[in-house]
Formats: C-alpha cells, structure tokens, sequence
C-alpha cells in the first residue's frame, strides 16, 4: 500500500465578478469545477449584481467548498437583511459561508446618490451590527432576530492600518485587495494590536486576500494585461493612496496626470514592474503557485486569485486558471 501524503493542502480561493454578465447559473458551474479540483473556497465580489444571492446560488450547488462575499457592499443593504441572508446562506450549505463587508468607492455610489459620509465609521458600525443580528442580539417583537445555527464569521475590508485596527476590534478577519506584499505584514499587526486592546486575541482571525491573476506561458503578455489592470484600480482614489504608501508615489503621480487626460493605456505604461510584482500573480502555473506561497509567507491564510484573462474570455481564463492551479 502507497504511504499516504503528510504535505498539508495548501488553501486557496477564487473570487468570480459580478461585473461580467455571467448568468447565475455560471458561476454555479464554476463553483463546481472549483470544488472538484480541490479549492477551498469562492467568492463572489458586488458589481453589479447581488454578491450574496449569488453566494448562495452556488452553496446551493455544492457540497463542500465555502462560499463567501469578497466583498458586499454595507451601502446596498441594512445590516438587518445582511444578517438574515447570510443566516439563510449559511443554514443552506449547512455552515459554509462567510460574508466579506466594504465600503466600495465614494464616486461609484455617488453615481446611485448614495452619501458615504464617514465611510470607516459606518464600516464598523455596519459590521457590529451584522455580528450582533447574526447572535440574535437585533430587532424587537415581530422583528426580533433569531441566532444563526452557524457560525458566520464577517470579515473586513481592511487596504488601511486603520481599517485593519477595526477589523480586529469588530470583525473576525481582514479582505485586503491590492496591497503589496511590503504591507500585508503591517496590516496584520494592526489587526492583532487591536485584538489584544479589545480582549479577542483568543478568538479566531484570518486574513483573506484576493489576488488578481493572469495565466499565460508568455511571461510578458501576463506581464502587460496585469498592468493594464492596474492602471484600471489607479483610477480609484482607495488604491492610489495604499500604493503611494507602500513606496509607489512617483509612479501614482504620473499615472494620475495621464488618467486625466489620455488613455488607460498610456497609464499602464507607468505602472512599475515592483508593482506588479508585489500586488499580482503572473505568468506560467509554476511561477503563478511560486507567487501565491509568497503572499502566504507574509501572513495571508487564504490567498483567493481573481482571473483575469490574457487575450482570452475572462470566463474561459477563470476555467483554465482553476486547472492549472488545483490544489489537489
């Protein structure tokens, strides 16, 4: 009889967009490939579609693998309904749930004339008040909320020390995106620093991190579609200010002028390499699994790669990416 391995099964996610105009029933597919190779778990991040809806759609579809919110927006949904359909999602797949909360981006919900106002204050009040419907401590009389019978943990978007320190205070993990490998660790400690003030170091805490990905043997076409991605995310206010602190300001300030006036593309040729580098995972699947082992050695527990397609459908770039990458 062959020994059996002892080499522990490395963690990992994919997070699936609600920007595409996947049908549901897609990203229930997708879910199932990704439970048959082996993933621990997948996302579903809010586009413009429901994030949760479509989480349980796919826990529906499944059997083992967890299912999850990378992230929900807090401005779309009163906590109460948050918590109650999260309850659901997690009653359904009997436990396999986890909803990632975030503010999203000031001019984005302006758009749908949506304030923020204090955007960080509402993020933690948010998450308490989902964490405390979810223990059945919300509501009165008709509306009195009933406990979940699962645990759902409610993690954070957290790109700030400062929103790190609240996710320790409040929440039970951190969702970072696009921060550099040179933070994650910074990150971490906040979360923890926050922990040990508010007596919840014994508890558990993750920290999941969603990666964007570009699959492909040609090193330098992966190369250029991550930098053209990033140009996208530079546009955004959130992720320029993380990237100018993490030592890229020069390059932000020249992508910025470019945005203004000229062309994505044009930006992306400012994105620098140690960028790309210290924020992505690109090129062959050795080198891409090789990337993916440095984001866990700065403290990510579950790194979740969010495929985006070199020259390729994104869909068909997701499916590939799924088979390259099996952890199993």
């Amino acid at each position: 009889m062959a020994a059996m391995s002892t080499q522990p099964v490395k963690r990992l996610g994919i997070v699936l967009s609600t920007v595409t105009d996947a049908p549901p029933q897609e990203f229930v597919e997708i879910g199932q490939l990704a439970e048959a190779h082996g993933f621990e778990s997948i996302y579903v991040n809010e586009g413009r579609g429901d994030a949760i809806a479509c989480a349980q759609a796919i826990a529906l579809g499944t059997k083992q693998i967890v299912t999850g919110t990378n992230i929900a927006n807090i401005f779309f949904r009163h906590p109460f309904l948050a918590a109650s359909s999260s309850r659901t999602v997690a009653e359904l797949s009997e436990g396999r749930f986890i909803l990632g909360l975030g503010m999203s981006h000031r001019a984005m919900l302006a758009s749908l004339n949506i304030d923020m106002g204090d955007a960080r204050k509402a993020l933690g009040d948010y998450t308490t008040a989902v964490r405390d419907a979810l223990r059945g401590n919300a509501g009165s009389g008709f509306l009195k909320q009933t406990a979940s019978r699962y645990p759902v943990p409610v993690y954070v978007a957290s790109n700030t020390v400062e929103s790190a320190k609240l996710a320790g205070a409040c929440g039970d993990g951190i969702m970072p995106f696009l921060s550099p490998l040179s933070s994650l660790l910074t990150l971490n400690e906040a979360a923890l620093e926050a922990r040990i003030e508010h007596a919840r170091e014994a508890e558990p805490f993750g920290c999941v991190l969603s990666i964007p990905t570009f699959i492909s043997n040609d090193e330098e076409q992966a190369r250029s579609a991550a930098r053209y991605n990033l140009a996208f995310f530079a546009a955004l206010p959130n992720y320029r200010r993380q990237w100018r602190r993490a030592g890229f300001k020069t390059a932000m300030d020249a992508v910025q002028r470019i945005l203004q006036s000229g062309s994505r593309s044009e930006a992306a040729q400012q994105i620098p390499d140690e960028l790309v580098e210290s924020v992505c995972v690109f090129g062959n699947p050795s080198r891409c699994n090789a990337q993916l082992q440095a984001f866990r050695d700065v403290g990510v527990d579950v790194p979740v790669i969010a495929v985006s397609p070199v020259n390729e459908d994104r869909l068909v770039a997701t499916r590939k990416a799924i088979v390259a990458l099996a952890p199993n």
